[in-house]
């Protein structure tokens, strides 16, 4: 697995989806959405470089992880780099979720094949730019109310976004 830049890991999170998850920040983000709650993140020089083995070794360690979150800075940014570790926890059965300021229609239309294995890889995903306008603390798993809570498989499947039952 090659190198991977971020800006962070949490090892127990509840808030970042359901159950307790593992979060990795990624470092670097095209976006830097006004109101951003991980501004530190979005420059692409910023953060440290992480051996995504450790990573994973990490994760593996911890028998309450049922999920993995990635969040950043923009976990796309680094699809090339995400994807081996993202289909080793795959592989384990792990639930997994990104958040990302790319809608789901974009990620799709990306000419990055890395982008799109990236998306295949998930469970759930938290899709658009956060507007400060649209802020809200009531929002399960997202900042603002023009983003959405996708259930990906589903909307692979179907070719189109599919919200994930319980967070419309």
């Amino acid at each position: 697995m090659g190198g991977l830049r971020i800006a962070g890991t949490i090892g127990e999170s509840i808030v970042d989806g359901p159950g307790i998850r593992y979060v990795i920040f990624t470092q670097g983000c095209p976006h830097r959405c006004p109101g951003c709650q991980n501004p530190e993140t979005h420059d692409f020089a910023g953060g440290r470089e992480a051996d995504p083995q450790t990573l994973l070794d990490d994760i593996r360690r911890n028998p309450l992880v049922a999920g993995v979150t990635f969040s950043g800075g923009e976990p796309f940014a680094q699809a090339e780099a995400l994807l081996p570790l993202a289909q080793a926890l795959s592989g384990d059965g792990r639930h997994l979720m990104a958040y990302t300021g790319y809608t789901f229609e974009e990620l799709l239309e990306s000419p990055d094949g890395a982008v799109r294995a990236l998306l295949a890889t998930l469970t759930l995903l938290v899709d658009g730019r956060f507007e400060q306008e649209q802020r809200s603390l009531e929002l399960r798993f997202r900042g603002s109310a023009n983003q959405r809570v996708l259930d990906v498989q589903t909307s692979l499947a179907q070719g189109k976004a599919v919200w994930a039952a319980g967070y419309c």
